[in-house]
């Protein structure tokens, strides 16, 4: 069984940053690659992030790449999304997902519950 928690959602000012954590439980968190996805009102849920396990290789969404930072602590079963420069556009429920590496909601086969990032303009 594997569990994931996110954490460090709230409102935040355009321009202001954010870092967001999510907790992994289950031994075999080091073999998933992780990701962050979030997905806004009316819209799909749309790829940020991912880290792969062992060489830690990141890849990011255009959209993201330059402002937000994905990173993991293998030892501490955590993956955290740091995000500057917040837009409103930025506004949405983020997930923390674990899975096989891919852009695509169906490489990923946990989820976290979200967390709500609202930015004001």
């Amino acid at each position: 069984q594997v569990q994931l928690v996110e954490s460090g959602g709230g409102l935040v000012q355009a321009g202001d940053s954010l870092r967001l954590s999510c907790a992994v439980s289950g031994r075999l968190f080091s073999r998933f690659t992780m990701a962050w996805f979030r997905q806004a009102p009316g819209k799909e849920r749309e790829f940020l992030a991912a880290i792969t396990w062992g060489a830690g290789t990141t890849y990011y969404a255009d959209s993201v790449k330059g402002r937000f930072t994905i990173s993991r602590d293998n030892a501490k079963n955590t993956v955290n999304l740091q995000m500057n420069s917040l837009k409103p556009e930025d506004t949405a429920v983020y997930y923390c997902a674990a899975g096989r590496l891919g852009y695509a909601t169906k490489q990923y086969d946990y989820w976290g519950q979200g967390t709500q990032v609202t930015v004001s303009s």
